[in-house]
């Protein structure tokens, strides 16, 4: 799955997976019409657990390049087999937007109305590049990448692209949803793809 919401076919699976709820019809045929709010994104393997892929009428498994691609793309940690991660997001989801911890409903709702508009298109927002913390994505001159340590890395469906400055001032289309930003913002750190560079 792309930072931007498209479902599209690649044979790599990425570090990372996570649903939608069921994209195929009874028949196989593809509905893209998630049928839950609730998101998430998990790791490949949990307690030898073993899935049938993509059956019809079942939950949709859908591939992420990393953590940051599926927050973009509206996601956010799995409760069961991200347990840590989980907690950790909703400190900072307090930490952010104040008030205790959130439970996954409370996020997911509003989840659902930062990444998704009534007609189905990703929601986006403008921003100044220097005003988003580490793990955003953006769209800049058609291109997707990820904002990382004040530059911009292009991404793909292998990997990031090496990293190019960027004007702090430069205004860019935020793709990941604004109040995953605020998390991000309040210290959430996603698990990047090797390619990403190290700290």
């Amino acid at each position: 799955m792309r930072p931007d919401g498209e479902i599209v076919a690649d044979p790599g699976r990425g570090l990372f997976w996570g649903n939608r709820g069921a994209l195929l019809g009874a028949t196989g045929q593809p509905t893209r019409r998630p049928s839950t709010r609730a998101w998430v994104c998990c790791v490949l393997e949990f307690k030898g657990w073993w899935r049938v892929q993509w059956q019809p009428g079942r939950l949709t498994e859908l591939y992420f390049l990393d953590e940051a691609t599926a927050l973009a793309a509206g996601h956010r940690p799995c409760g069961l087999c991200r347990a840590e991660d989980y907690r950790r997001f909703q400190r900072d989801w307090a930490a952010a937007l104040g008030g205790g911890l959130p439970g996954a409903p409370e996020m997911d709702r509003r989840l659902q109305a930062d990444r998704r508009a009534p007609e189905g298109w990703q929601r986006t927002f403008q921003a100044a590049a220097g005003d988003l913390p580490d793990g955003a994505f953006v769209r800049l001159d058609g291109e997707i990448g990820l904002v990382r340590q004040g530059c911009w890395r292009p991404w793909s469906m292998a990997g990031y692209g090496a990293a190019q400055a960027i004007a702090s001032d430069l205004q860019v289309e935020v793709l990941t949803p604004a109040v995953t930003v605020q998390v991000l913002a309040a210290g959430y750190a996603p698990v990047l793809h090797p390619s990403a560079g190290r700290e």
